[in-house]
């Protein structure tokens, strides 16, 4: 049986792409994904890490439950959050120093989590595990953020605008 290798893309559902486009990259430091004319009409595209977020435009959007990414610097994070007036929630609070609004404590990491939520409703989880990610014989492996990693190869013809 073929195995699944990673997750490539989400889609949420949208009613303003500049709106979604705009809070993406501000909130989380997205990157647009620029695939050429025809595939940036019908949907945004945006790298998020390693993986891709596309959307679905729609009127009255259906927020999604929830999709949760990675944060490797909580109180950075935590600091933009609050800067930017971005509220965030938990089910297991913890108070920041900085702010006193609560998230939550992952006590078998020593990590965090909280939850936003983007224009539209759809519910982000922030996790943190600051003591990183091991592979299956134990060795710490690097999660390293690079803005043209995991670029899918394309036939002639497709690709950024010019």
């Amino acid at each position: 049986m073929s195995r699944v290798t990673l997750i490539q893309h989400i889609n949420i559902q949208i009613s303003n792409r500049e709106r979604t486009r705009e809070w993406y990259e501000k909130v989380l430091g997205a990157e647009f994904l620029d695939r050429g004319p025809e595939l940036n009409q019908r949907q945004l595209q945006l790298r998020i890490g390693s993986a891709e977020i596309h959307t679905t435009h729609t009127p009255n959007p259906a927020p999604s439950g929830h999709f949760a990414v990675e944060i490797p610097d909580w109180d950075d994070m935590i600091a933009h959050l609050d800067a930017l007036g971005v509220p965030y929630h938990s089910r297991t609070p913890a108070i920041t120093k900085e702010s006193g609004a609560s998230y939550g404590r992952r006590e078998y990491s020593g990590g965090y989590s909280t939850y936003i939520h983007d224009p539209d409703g759809n519910m982000i989880e922030l996790v943190h595990h600051p003591l990183g990610v091991q592979d299956s014989a134990g060795h710490k492996v690097e999660l390293l953020h690079d803005s043209g990693s995991l670029t899918w190869t394309r036939l002639p013809g497709y690709g950024p605008s010019v």
